[in-house]
């Protein structure tokens, strides 16, 4: 098929990506429900990475392949996090949101930057003519991917599976994969997404790299916005009086698996430089509440 606005389907993504938020808000917005925010990212995703293959009709196999991972990633997501929501109830990050109509939008603005950017390598790989032969970097990129999906999904699973037993209230979560890192739900999809993009590049001419902004907009997003920094403060204030608590915040790293016992013992300069271990992650601990 052809070109559709513009050869890279940057304007189409764009429009069908604010519609389909718009949709979704309008619903939240409305009728007080947002159990459907996440599910709604999330299948963005799915549709531009589908709808891009489709407009573009090339249906090469670096195409179909780099497509249906974000189709996986996408569904997978949606599902678990709309499942998690609809058990668990509202979702509190909206506590401030749902009767301010302003701090709404924002929000959903913001939801559709992030989906449009993070796109970006899939949403040109498949507007492209290229098609050069598969390369090191197509094997490295769906490797990443892999990896950062069985990552993500382990550690969400293992995560719901703690949080639903009964003796588990009112404790954080410390087993399996969260046993290594404070997060490890993130660096899996950090990780994925980063490969999405090394299994672009070779595609990618001239303005073209500027789609790394995609991965490096989520890796920026989950760092220092909506991601860790939020969970890390509520978590702070609910368990910063333990000592157990702080012993692993400590010892555990923030986002990159890491064993404890060697995590434990790394001088501060190179955590806080090499492993994302930020001072704002410990912002609402007092410093009397730390210890060596």
């Amino acid at each position: 098929m052809g070109t559709v606005i513009d050869s890279h389907f940057l304007a189409l993504t764009a429009i069908v990506t604010v519609g389909y938020q718009l949709i979704f808000f309008v619903v939240t917005a409305l009728l007080k429900f947002d159990k459907v925010t996440d599910f709604a990212g999330s299948t963005n995703f799915v549709i531009l990475a589908v709808l891009t293959l489709v407009v573009k009709g090339s249906w090469n196999f670096r195409q179909v392949v780099l497509s249906m991972l974000v189709v996986i990633w996408g569904l997978r997501l949606g599902l678990f996090l709309l499942m998690r929501i609809l058990r668990w109830g509202e979702d509190r990050r909206f506590d401030e949101m749902r009767d301010n109509l302003g701090k709404l939008a924002v929000f959903w603005i913001f939801q559709a930057v992030w989906v449009w950017t993070v796109s970006l390598p899939v949403t040109v790989v498949n507007a492209s003519d290229r098609n050069p032969s598969l390369q090191a970097a197509d094997i490295i990129g769906w490797i990443m991917w892999s990896l950062g999906i069985l990552v993500e999904a382990t550690s969400d699973q293992q995560k719901l599976t703690f949080k639903n037993s009964p003796e588990n209230r009112g404790k954080w979560c410390n087993v399996g994969l969260w046993k290594y890192s404070r997060h490890p739900n993130y660096f899996g999809e950090i990780f994925l997404w980063w490969g999405i993009f090394v299994a672009a590049t070779p595609v990618l001419e001239g303005a073209e790299w500027l789609v790394i902004f995609g991965p490096i907009f989520l890796t920026l997003l989950l760092l220092f916005v909506s991601g860790i920094p939020l969970l890390e403060e509520s978590a702070d204030k609910k368990y910063g009086n333990v000592s157990l608590y702080r012993h692993y915040k400590t010892t555990t790293s923030p986002l990159i698996l890491l064993p404890p016992a060697l995590y434990g013992k790394l001088p501060t300069w190179l955590k806080s430089t090499l492993l994302f271990e930020f001072p704002l992650y410990s912002r609402s601990l007092s410093p009397e509440n730390w210890y060596n």
